[in-house]
This record gives C-alpha cells, sequence and structure tokens, in this order.
C-alpha cells in the first residue's frame, strides 16, 4: 500500500496538479484577486447625445465607444443605451480616463492653410504609437484617394505646418517637409507631439491611437454626470455566497454518504472541487481577469458540473471493483477442483484477465469518454457566448463573457488536471480494500 502512494505522488498528473495549486496560491497572495464592477464598486458616466437618434444610430455610437474603451485598456466596462438620446457607461474605479476616452465625438481634421487636406473617415488603419522622451507619434495610413488629395494641397507649400485637430482642437501641427511637399501621394502619415512627462506623452500617444482607431461618433456627445456605484451589494452578495458555499458542501457531503455508504468518498470529491475553485481563482489572479457576479455564477456552475463528473467516475470504478470481487469469490468456489489438461498456472492467467477486463482502467476509460462528450457539449454552447461577451458592441450582454469564461476554464481544468488526479485516487483507494 505504501509503494502505491508512493507511485500516487510520483504521477505526472498529480504532479502537475501540486504546481497549479501552489503558483494558484502564489498568484492569489501577490496579486489578489481582480473584483469587478458590481463586487467593488465604481463609477457611472451619464453620456448625452446632442439630438434624438434612431436605433442604428445609437448602435454605432454605443458600439464606437465600447470600442475605444478596450482598444484603451480599461478593464470591466459596460456600455449600455438609456432611451434615444442617452448612453450609460459603468466601470470600475476612476472614471477619468472613462470621460476622456467617450465624452468627445472624436472628429479629426487635418488643415494646411484653410484647405482640409485629411479626415477622419480617410484614415485605413492605425499603427501602435511611439514614445521617444517626452514626444509621441501616432502613425497610421491613409487611403489612395485621400494620399492624392493630400499631395496635391501640400504641393510645392514645404515649411507651412500642418495643422491637426480632434473635435476643433488643435492636437498637432507638424511642418511639411520637401519629401512630403513635393507632389508625390504617400499614404503613411503620423501625428505627432510633446508632453511635459513621458507618462504624460504615453497617455496622450494612447489616446490619440485609440479614438482614430475606433472612428468618430456620429454625434456630438457631451458628460451629462458622473455618479458613484456602492459596492455594498457585492459585500452582501459576497457574504451569502461564502455562506451558500459551505451549505452547499455539507450538503453534497451528505449526499454522497448516503449514496457511497462511506466517508472516505466524501473527503476526495470535496478536495477536489476546492482545488478546481482554487485554480481557477489562481488563474484569473495571474491574467487578471476580474472576477463579478457573472464570473462566479460560471464558477459555480463549473464546479457543479466537476462534482457530476466525479460521482460518475466513482461509480464506474466502484462497478469494478464488485466485478473484481465478484471474479476472486468465483476462483475461491473453483479452486481444488481439477479441470482436465488445465493446470492451476492456468486458471491464475484466466483471473488476470479477467481483472484487467473487468478492472478499474477499463471502468474509467468508459467513465472519461462520458466526461468528455459532456465537456464538449457544455464547451460548445458557451463559445457563442464568449464570443458575443468579448466582441461586446451595442448588444448590452457583454458580461456574459464572465460567465463563459470561467465556465470554460473550469471545465478545462477539471478535464485535464482535476478529474485524472481524482480517478487516479479513486482507484488506489479501491484497490486497498
Amino acid at each position: 500500500m505504501k509503494q502505491s502512494i508512493t507511485d500516487f505522488f510520483k504521477d505526472y498528473r498529480v504532479l502537475i496538479l501540486i504546481a497549479f495549486i501552489i503558483l494558484s496560491i502564489g498568484s492569489i497572495s501577490i496579486n489578489g484577486i481582480q473584483q469587478g464592477l458590481d463586487l467593488k464598486g465604481g463609477s457611472l458616466v451619464q453620456i448625452h447625445l446632442d439630438q434624438p437618434v434612431d436605433a442604428a444610430t445609437m448602435n454605432t455610437v454605443t458600439t464606437v465607444m465600447d470600442k475605444r474603451l478596450n482598444i484603451f485598456g480599461i478593464k470591466d466596462v459596460k456600455v449600455t443605451k438609456s432611451g434615444n438620446q442617452d448612453i450609460i457607461v459603468e466601470t470600475a474605479g476612476s472614471p477619468d480616463q472613462v470621460v476622456k476616452i467617450v465624452g468627445t465625438q472624436g472628429k479629426f481634421e487635418a488643415k494646411i492653410g484653410n484647405q482640409t487636406a485629411l479626415v477622419g473617415s480617410d484614415i485605413t488603419s492605425v499603427k501602435p504609437y511611439q514614445i521617444t522622451g517626452n514626444q509621441w507619434q501616432v502613425p497610421f495610413t491613409i487611403s489612395g484617394a485621400a494620399a492624392n488629395n493630400f499631395a496635391q494641397i501640400a504641393n510645392g507649400k514645404a515649411g507651412q505646418p500642418v495643422d491637426m485637430f480632434l473635435d476643433n482642437q488643435l492636437v498637432s501641427s507638424p511642418a511639411l517637409g520637401a519629401d512630403i511637399a513635393n507632389g508625390v501621394p504617400s499614404t503613411e502619415v503620423e501625428v505627432t507631439g510633446t508632453n511635459q512627462t513621458k507618462e504624460a506623452a504615453d497617455t496622450e500617444a494612447k489616446f490619440i491611437q485609440t479614438v482614430l482607431q475606433s472612428g468618430a461618433l456620429p454625434v456630438k456627445v457631451s458628460v451629462a454626470g458622473v455618479s458613484s456605484i456602492s459596492a455594498a451589494l457585492g459585500s452582501q452578495f459576497i457574504n451569502g455566497a461564502l455562506i451558500a458555499g459551505v451549505l452547499a458542501l455539507v450538503v453534497i457531503s451528505i449526499i454522497i454518504f448516503i449514496r457511497y455508504r462511506t466517508p472516505k468518498l466524501v473527503i476526495p470529491i470535496i478536495f477536489t472541487s476546492l482545488a478546481e475553485l482554487l485554480i481557477i481563482l489562481g488563474i484569473a489572479s495571474m491574467i487578471k481577469w476580474n472576477i463579478d457576479l457573472a464570473a462566479i455564477a460560471g464558477i459555480l456552475a463549473a464546479i457543479g458540473t466537476g462534482v457530476d463528473d466525479q460521482i460518475i467516475i466513482t461509480d464506474e470504478v466502484l462497478k469494478g471493483s464488485r466485478d473484481i470481487k465478484e471474479a476472486k469469490k468465483s476462483t475461491k468456489t473453483k479452486k481444488g477442483k481439477k479441470a482436465k489438461g488445465k493446470s492451476k498456472k492456468t486458471k491464475e492467467r484466466k483471473v488476470k484477465v479477467s481483472k484487467r477486463m473487468t478492472g478499474f482502467r477499463v471502468r474509467i476509460k468508459g467513465a472519461f469518454f462520458i466526461i468528455y462528450a459532456s465537456a464538449a457539449t457544455l464547451i460548445a454552447a458557451m463559445i457563442p457566448i464568449a464570443y458575443i461577451g468579448f466582441t461586446r458592441g451595442a448588444t448590452g450582454i457583454g458580461f456574459l463573457s464572465g460567465f463563459a469564461f470561467t465556465t470554460i476554464l473550469g471545465v478545462l481544468i477539471g478535464i485535464f488536471l482535476t478529474r485524472p488526479v481524482y480517478a487516479k485516487f479513486i482507484e488506489l483507494l479501491m484497490q486497498g480494500d
């Protein structure tokens, strides 16, 4: 038995699971768990359009705003429409960056003298911004037609400034070089600027890139108000979730005990569920994924699926155990009766073959076929929700990405880490009987 336990802890799957548990504990201890807006509170920004718009225009506005916030890198944000003239933006933490990003129309225009040489719709792609000291550059590409128009206006005007405006605010005035003012079209353009510090230059460049990449809003907008969102509900939910989790563990333990009539099966199932929870939270901590109410629901769904899978594995192993015991009993009954042409060695070989055919590994293989099929079905159902959630936009259901992500993550952790280790452990436990 001691040798079997030693072999169990030398198994590569067990070692990988232990490594993930240690890494998860370390990440949670160092990085903590990122809480979502509905748990830790945040800010609500109300954006007002200067005129009522139809549904299509409102969808465009919310899509552009959501795209801007995602490009800029603001996490845990929800953009929803309110009527036909207002938009509500909810975000965790300070609303200052959100106000700057979505509180502007984003109308871009470049002028040489009094002539408009470029507009935002001429931009075909925006490249990553560059920082040199406290200077910044945002390169972008324009269409061929726009390049021809710019070349004609700039021809012979070397040294004159190109005034670049964003919502009628001057953001850059680079001088035309001789190589640009020669009448030859070029699709490569850049906006440049200088700030007092490198950090300020980085923020400004990131903002310019975000607005140029997302495009202008079809209507003018203004910030109608900013308010705080209380985290009181989130705190109550966390406390309630902890109590509910403890009660769920107790109920699961009782059900397992009643089903299998042995306490030694309760501990491995509960331990496996806690290990899955710890690893899910650990990975979320590593990638700084926000845990909100939807994510918590996904975790609970994944753990519930895990308990179902463990019951399937346990049932199959117990069937294998009964088959082996019946084979042993049958062998003892026939012991002493000599069959013609058959030696004791031949009988022992048949018993071993019988054990292999009806043994634990064959049963576990059948259990995992069911588990993999169930996991594939669940993941397939979650992928569309995850896709819609990550792309978000004007649909207003971006928060479902948390539910889909944690559900898929939990299922993958289960089938590749915790379920195989549990199967190995339960096999060892049954063989010891």
